[in-house]
């Protein structure tokens, strides 16, 4: 399936008109199935759509092990997502109905209360990376971003070691593409209480949110962090950087964590 597709577009350069073919990224409609019965829509880039749907399903707490799921069938042409679970969440009861339609871009598909997570438990944070590591990972994630050098019209998303992006997606949304990385590791059984999460897009309350969850300690973005997603890192010991491109970045909590070369 393509990921991205030719428009005709009309360019206006110093005063100049021409008519030219450009590449703008495929959105796509997802409808997640839960035990044969429709969930939700999201809407997405179609690439690692196996992830987002058990990615998704995770940050909001329906999946707590990989043992729950019976079986997991993507049907692209139908822009479906059949999840089979052994046993179906209470959660999961309560919020049939509940469908949104969202890109996870702007009001978001939160089924939690940002304060209750507030409450959730502090992570225990030993990780040390080097500022000029941070920097270089960055770097890493700007190269591998391929479907927005050609359209200029996703989020990219990596988990990471000190030393290299681990799993890479790309969406429309960033909540998509953090989903997918979720989801990957999730099914992988990848350990993430030492990893990093880097992505492009700005840090909100519900991005660093999913990733506490997840128990990751370090939360990167070559954007900026909202004030909500600041204080909820403080609250959790997580490590917060923005604007990390080139060489410079902001720390905005864990600085204790970020090894200064001098």
């Amino acid at each position: 399936m393509a990921y991205s597709k030719e428009v005709v577009i009309h360019k206006i350069n110093h005063n100049n008109c021409e008519s030219i073919e450009d590449l703008v990224t495929v959105e796509y409609p997802f409808t997640i199935f839960l035990n044969n019965e429709e969930f939700i829509t999201l809407l997405c880039s179609p690439k690692g759509l196996d992830y987002l749907a058990v990615g998704f399903l995770v940050s909001e707490g329906i999946i707590k092990s990989k043992n729950q799921i019976e079986k997991i069938h993507i049907d692209e042409e139908k822009g479906h997502g059949y999840i089979e679970l052994k046993n179906k969440s209470p959660l999961a009861e309560k919020l049939f109905g509940k469908r949104t339609v969202t890109t996870g871009c702007g009001k978001g598909t939160v089924f939690y209360n940002v304060l209750d997570s507030l409450g959730a438990q502090s992570i225990e944070n030993n990780v040390q990376i080097k500022a000029e590591e941070i920097l270089s990972l960055s770097s890493q994630l700007n190269e591998m971003s391929y479907l927005f050098k050609e359209t200029g019209g996703v989020h990219a998303c990596g988990l990471c070691s000190n030393e290299e992006i681990l799993l890479f997606h790309e969406d429309v949304g960033r909540h998509n593409a953090l989903d997918k990385i979720i989801g990957e590791a999730f099914l992988k059984d990848m350990g993430l209480e030492d990893k990093i999460l880097i992505t492009t897009g700005r840090i909100s309350s519900e991005m660093i949110i999913k990733t506490s969850k997840r128990k990751i300690p370090v939360i990167v973005s070559r954007s900026a962090p909202t004030d909500l997603s600041v204080e909820i890192a403080k609250t959790l010991n997580m490590v917060l950087i923005g604007f990390a491109r080139g060489r410079r970045l902001n720390i905005y909590n864990g600085e204790k964590n970020i090894l200064i070369s001098t």
